[in-house]
């Protein structure tokens, strides 16, 4: 029988892989795996911490120790910069969110008869994993779980699927219930009710024709700073506090004392009101309600910042625009900022701080910048989607 081949590192997609290219489903760095597929375990394998690893699509990870997920996540980073042949950079340990911090997710409910399967898709799959424990939300939205179960027996189509987006906001949990009928008094009652009986931020329904506020008894808010945000219906946000935190003082060491910052896809000021005390702020932003919350968040505040709705992919910032700040932040969605990047590039912007979600887009146009003339300082990579392939970053360029 030949030796048993050694997994050294976990691929994108979460297989282990051999030193000589073999792809494991469920391998570990330090695990062998014999000819039969047979998996010897290793010093990096744990027991998953939830009932439905396995099936559920949510967690690819939980087998993995702490270390080498935090390996795993360093190396995603790592591993989509010597593909686009950027070498030699700083790439720092990564930083994971604990379990039980997620504030922010969309789970799928399908009715069947009387009962309600409520949860994450199974992986590569449209059916639901019931959800009966989830060691990755935080607990505020675990425990609505069951009540929600309830309550789509009354208002939920059947064999149709409804979205449920929950996020923990200031005031509590703000519900979001998508594809549901909710006709008659009974019903409007009924909702109303469960709105004030979990004490929920906002509660909001649609029934295909557009979302309908059904409760909201005061305006919900997310604090970055010293700022209260008044926050539009599941407005994007930092999926884990942690998380943001992170990259909030990652963002904040890149632009170091610079007096004019730049906020590219600001969403609704994560960034731009964080780091706006003694500063002068130009935050741009492509959705309509997100520019509206920050602006008048600012304007509430007396900040020093100056918003636009701008859509940067179709009018990304020209460098004569650009040369005029110390710093640019810049936090795209997951396909990067190519457009952008590309204006970037020929700029003499001194700084840049480039928040990203997606390392091979990031890489991608980390190498368009540093073909412009800029040099990348470091990485640092984030855990947020805690034992998931998803990883996030911050990172400095200078020039």
């Amino acid at each position: 029988m030949t030796e048993a081949a050694l997994i050294e590192r976990i691929a994108a997609r979460g297989d282990g892989v051999t030193g000589d290219g073999r792809h494991v489903a469920g391998g570990v760095p330090g695990d062998r795996v014999r000819d039969d597929g047979i998996i010897i375990p290793g010093p990096n394998r744990t027991a998953p911490a939830c009932r439905h690893f396995g099936k559920c699509g949510g967690c690819q990870l939980q087998h993995v120790a702490e270390p080498a997920l935090a390996d795993f996540v360093r190396d995603r980073v790592a591993g989509g910069l010597e593909g686009q042949e950027v070498t030699g950079i700083e790439v720092l340990p990564a930083m994971l969110s604990p379990p039980q911090t997620r504030r922010r997710a969309i789970l799928t409910a399908l009715r069947t008869g009387k009962q309600v399967a409520i949860g994450f898709n199974a992986a590569q799959s449209n059916q639901i994993v019931d959800m009966r424990m989830c060691p990755l939300l935080m607990p505020e939205l675990f425990a609505l779980v069951a009540p929600v179960r309830e309550l789509l027996v009354m208002i939920a189509p059947q064999r149709r699927p409804v979205k449920i987006k929950m996020q923990v906001l200031d005031q509590g949990v703000e519900l979001i219930l998508e594809g549901v009928k909710a006709e008659g008094l009974d019903a409007a009652m009924a909702l109303q009710d469960f709105a004030g009986a979990h004490k929920l931020a906002r509660f909001a329904i649609d029934q295909g024709d557009g979302m309908e506020i059904l409760w909201q008894p005061e305006p919900p808010t997310m604090r970055f700073g010293d700022i209260l945000v008044e926050v539009p219906p599941f407005a994007f946000l930092q999926p884990t506090s942690a998380g943001q935190a992170a990259l909030i003082e990652a963002v904040t060491k890149a632009i170091g004392d610079a007096g004019a910052v730049a906020d590219l896809f600001a969403g609704v000021g994560t960034f731009a009101l964080s780091v706006q005390a003694g500063r002068k702020i130009y935050a741009a932003e492509g959705a309509r309600d997100a520019i509206a919350a920050l602006t008048g968040a600012a304007n509430r505040a007396r900040a020093l910042v100056a918003t636009e709705h701008r859509d940067l992919f179709r009018r990304p910032l020209v460098p004569a625009e650009l040369n005029r700040f110390g710093a640019i932040i810049l936090d795209p969605p997951r396909a990067g900022a190519e457009e952008q990047v590309k204006q970037l590039a020929m700029s003499t912007a001194p700084v840049l701080a480039y928040v990203s979600c997606n390392p091979a887009s990031f890489a991608r146009d980390a190498k368009t910048l540093i073909e412009g003339g800029y040099s990348l300082d470091w990485v640092q990579p984030v855990g947020q989607f805690r034992w998931s392939t998803h990883v996030e970053l911050a990172a400095r360029f200078s020039k």
